[in-house]
């Protein structure tokens, strides 16, 4: 027997943002998709409503998900922290961008990033956002930021 959703040619998907009810003609909707499909600024975060005791997940841009699961998938947005707080050598230090780089981790470390042959940095992180849970930075190197992420720096001096 055919589904007659399918012979009816209606292959829509249920979701819900922000409580409004919305259908998606495809399996699969990206963050981006979801930002354009309700006008959500950029200064807002998407999350996928998961049930407790579970932790809602974050959606970016890049991020896909898969309507066609038994159930009605909800999302919904709130406006992303301005100051967030990173720990750096165990210190908490106010940040308000998204990502942070490599000499920026040091020049909060040490107060500069000296550049010279005979200096070498090191930079590990832990508590990241899904992107970027845990690693390590190396010159060039731009990581995600979330709230209490940690930072790991050490300076050492070769001459």
């Amino acid at each position: 027997m055919i589904n007659e959703e399918k012979q009816n040619g209606n292959n829509e998907l249920s979701l819900s943002i922000n409580g409004i009810a919305f259908k998606w003609g495809k399996q699969y909707i990206t963050g981006a998709e979801i930002r354009e499909l309700c006008q959500i600024p950029e200064e807002h975060e998407i999350f996928l409503k998961i049930k407790d005791p579970w932790e809602d997940e974050e959606i970016t841009d890049e991020t896909r998900v898969d309507l066609a699961r038994p159930e009605r998938e909800d999302f919904f947005t709130k406006k992303q922290h301005k100051d967030i707080i990173i720990i750096i050598k165990g210190k908490p230090i106010q940040w308000d961008k998204p990502q942070i780089t490599y000499v920026e981790v040091i020049t909060l470390a040490y107060g500069e990033y000296n550049d010279s042959p005979t200096m070498v940095y090191t930079v590990g992180y832990e508590d990241g956002p899904k992107e970027n849970r845990e690693g390590s930075m190396l010159k060039g190197m731009t990581v995600y930021v979330k709230n209490k992420m940690i930072f790991h720096a050490t300076a050492t001096d070769k001459s």
